[in-house]
């Protein structure tokens, strides 16, 4: 393949809103893929708090208040950052039917770690984290369409 030709190509992706494009020509496959970095952090989030119940036990002298329970401490919208997706398309959280998710809810995830598939038009495009952190929460079933900019993963900043 002209190196020419290579050049033009790599230059036209990353000119375009192309992420990926893939040419096979004489048995040499060529794949070019542009990595989309979401930059976005939540500012405000409206995450519902969990209002500790008192546990209550017997006594002699009838009911009365021991304790209140301890829940984990929940993450505050300063600490979150928001991973949205860079195309429009259908999520996938593991590479094929068969396989493990890339990530669970409360995996650590580093920056460039894969986290999901978007597949569009037959592409499979791996969408990457771009901090370190855990996950907190997964807002995409497996499967359904995303749009543009859709948000997929919340992550607790490490």
């Amino acid at each position: 393949m002209d190196l020419d030709l290579i050049k033009k190509l790599v230059k036209i992706v990353d000119t375009s809103s192309v992420t990926d494009l893939e040419i096979e020509e004489n048995g040499v496959k060529i794949k070019i893929a542009k990595k989309i970095r979401s930059s976005q952090v939540i500012t405000q989030a409206q995450i519902p708090v969990a209002q500790a119940q008192p546990i209550l036990q017997p006594s002699s002298t009838g009911v009365t208040e021991v304790s209140k329970q301890k829940s984990e401490p929940e993450p505050t919208a300063a600490n979150l950052h928001e991973i949205r997706s860079p195309i429009v398309g259908t999520f996938y959280r593991a590479p094929a039917p068969d396989a493990d998710s890339y990530v669970q809810i409360g995996s650590t995830v580093s920056p460039g770690g894969v986290l999901c598939i978007v597949e569009a038009m037959k592409l499979m495009n791996e969408i990457e984290s771009d901090v370190a952190g855990k996950v907190v929460k997964i807002l995409v079933e497996n499967g359904k369409p995303v749009e543009y900019n859709q948000p997929l993963f919340l992550i607790e900043l490490a």
